[in-house]
């Protein structure tokens, strides 16, 4: 019988980290401190190892000599001598002449009086002994310095992903002239592109609307959603509006300013805010500001060099080699770095203060690795200083401001155009979408090996800080993924057309698989630290592959009504449990093949998620277990939840209890 529990094996070093406060010491694994804090590492060494002294070492993520740290052996606890190091974050930030930043740290042990090992991280996150110096497995270091309030009224919610024009038609608006109108709402097929990269139109519409969003509240918040992302809405031609025409309108195929406002009234009457994609790195090359086919009466920049957007812009020895948004001519790309423009976007009076007095509450960043520091500082500014004006008229009855990134990588020590990017350190981004947990569990639930998200899970918790990982917007699939279900269990897309794709739909054996996969998917999505965020469709079922097969019409009427019931009762889950809301997240490492399984934790409760995707059944059990919920074959029994194959369970144990496992 193999077991497992939270704890790491103790022939390995283990690192702890306390933050240490008036009121006590708080154990963590986070890795993320603020620049106030005091932090006590602890180095735990097995006696075999014979360690009688350490050294922790800290250098600037840019590089340079390292700050070296001595620990000190204060106790031993299961064959494990402790030493400990105390670094106050602003002392350590100051002696880098710093405020804020992102660190590096690994450590050496001696014995008798010479250097043994170097201690770093190894594949799974964990401290490993190594022979090499200081490398590639050094822990992350974050301390930040926040300007503004977390955003703590949006932890424990969901988000629903709306993409407008395939959400939910009202018919109250009138198509514009050159609109190719696809009267086919379930079994109409969209433009595409010959191959990929090939050009595409986009002007054929099957006429969602914001009026049809807020007709459809109801449906939402069934779904315990907390708010609605909506894909674009400003002025633009095409149906999925990146390509801005005017961010001064509402496009009049959603119903213009007037339906927004009133999905934004309407919405709040129930608890859900408003978060709006900001597509501000480029905008169309039919627009006010580039004006390309001379559709707007001003004087855009591809015009004339006396356009006042022309600074906006960068243009080659003609006018028709401009910077694009990756190649795309129809994307002329904004240099945000522009005064002008950024004043514009995020100056007083603003396109930021324009839709947060309308009572939007968040701002969903597009490509924000491709905007300058200086326009995402100045965006975060405005975002939080324009809803403090604008809290007083609305009687505060709505969320604090957010703004997220849509970045695809591990956040915390991004490069982006070779710029180490500074998203976390207090002055930018509230949070981003998470991306590397949706890869993760693809791979999890596909192949049934956790090791790669057990990795992930432990990296984002260790290198975010906490604000930003409860307010992570963990999502399964957008409109740029492959759909969810399709992703799960779907045939492999490579070598298709796209003529191909468009007919392509899962066998009914695949599509069985994909209904028992995300459903597992989703929670462990939806109880993982952050809020999930629903790509829209995803919880009924629908499939599809990449753009624009993943962006058809909502079913309604059709929906799988087994995903959706799933997916309600997680979403009450959520609201009936705090431990979701902030709770610490604990990793259950060192597990059975194919079971993945961590811990939520706060001042009142401990709840484990346990997903078995291995090749038989498990055993869970721990003091006080309790089966709160369950997906496919479970049972209880004397405190022992027993896990079959594809199967998952939410358990509630006694508080701050262990769990462990075996294999049946």
């Amino acid at each position: 019988m193999d077991y497992f529990s939270i704890e790491p094996p103790y022939h390995r070093p283990r690192l702890r980290r306390a933050v240490i406060s008036d009121v006590g010491e708080n154990y963590t694994e986070n890795g993320a401190y603020k620049r106030s804090e005091c932090v006590r590492f602890e180095l735990l060494l097995p006696r075999a190892s014979a360690a009688d002294r350490a050294s922790m070492f800290i250098w600037l993520e840019s590089g340079g000599a390292a700050h070296e740290y001595p620990m000190y052996r204060i106790s031993f606890e299961r064959d494990m001598d402790v030493f400990t190091a105390t670094i106050d974050m602003s002392e350590l930030t100051g002696s880098f002449g710093l405020e804020t930043g992102l660190f590096y740290f690994g450590f050496d042990f001696y014995s008798e009086g010479e250097k043994v090992r170097v201690i770093q991280s190894a594949d799974d996150g964990l401290p490993e002994f190594c022979r090499d110096d200081r490398g590639d497995g050094a822990f992350a270091l974050t301390v930040y310095d926040r300007k503004y309030p977390a955003p703590a009224d949006w932890y424990g919610g969901i988000i629903y992903h709306a993409f407008v024009d395939r959400f939910a038609k009202s018919g109250k608006c009138t198509p514009k002239p050159y609109a190719v109108m696809n009267d086919d709402w379930y079994e109409g097929e969209p433009q595409y592109p010959e191959y990929p990269g090939a050009f595409v139109a986009n002007d054929m519409f099957f006429g969602g609307d914001l009026w049809g969003i807020e007709e459809k509240l109801d449906y939402i918040e069934s779904l315990g959603v907390t708010a609605i992302y909506l894909s674009p809405v400003f002025e633009a031609h095409s149906n999925h509006k990146y390509d801005t025409g005017d961010f001064e309108k509402v496009d009049s195929m959603f119903g213009g300013e007037k339906a927004l406002k009133s999905l934004i009234a309407s919405a709040k009457k129930r608890g859900i805010s408003i978060i709006l994609d900001g597509v501000f790195n480029h905008t169309g090359s039919d627009s006010k500001y580039f004006n390309q086919n001379g559709t707007y009466e001003n004087l855009g920049a591809y015009q004339s060099e006396e356009s006042e957007y022309y600074k906006w812009f960068s243009f080659g020895e003609t006018r028709d080699e401009y910077a694009s948004w990756w190649g795309i001519k129809i994307l002329p790309r904004v240099n945000s770095r522009d005064p002008d423009y950024i004043e514009y976007i995020n100056g007083v009076g603003g396109i930021i203060d324009k839709y947060t007095s309308m009572g939007v509450d968040g701002w969903r960043l597009d490509v924000v690795d491709e905007l300058s520091d200086e326009f995402v500082d100045a965006l975060a500014e405005r975002a939080h200083e324009s809803w403090k004006s604008n809290l007083e008229s609305t009687k505060g009855q709505r969320r604090s401001p957010i703004v997220f990134g849509e970045v695809w990588e591990d956040a915390s020590c991004k490069i982006a155009y070779s710029q180490r990017r500074r998203y976390f350190q207090g002055r930018q981004l509230d949070s981003v979408m998470n991306y590397p947990i949706r890869s993760a569990l693809i791979e999890f639930m596909r192949n049934g090996d956790e090791k790669f998200l057990t990795w992930a899970l432990h990296t984002i918790w260790e290198h975010y800080p906490k604000e930003v990982l409860h307010s992570l917007m963990n999502l399964l699939g957008t409109h740029d993924t492959v759909r969810i279900i399709t992703a799960l269990a779907g045939d492999d897309p490579d070598g298709y057309t796209n003529a191909e794709l468009l007919k392509k739909r899962m066998t009914s054996a695949q599509y069985e698989i994909g209904e028992r996969l995300i459903k597992l998917a989703y929670l462990i999505n939806a109880t993982i630290p952050g809020i999930p965020s629903i790509y829209y469709g995803d919880e009924v079922g629908m499939e599809g592959y990449s753009d624009p097969f993943n962006r058809m019409p909502f079913p309604w009427g059709r929906e799988n009504e087994s995903i959706l019931a799933h997916y309600r009762e997680v979403g009450k889950i959520r609201r009936e449990n705090s431990v979701y809301r902030d709770g610490e997240l604990s990793l259950c490492r060192f597990n059975i093949g194919g079971l993945f399984a961590f811990g939520r934790s706060n001042d009142t409760e401990t709840l484990y998620t346990a997903v078995n995707r291995g090749n038989g059944a498990v055993s869970v059990s721990a003091d006080g277990a309790e089966l709160i919920f369950s997906v496919g074959d479970v049972t209880s029994s004397d405190g022992a939840i027993t896990i079959g194959r594809d199967s998952g369970a939410i358990i509630k144990t006694a508080l701050g209890t262990k769990i462990k496992a075996e294999q049946k």
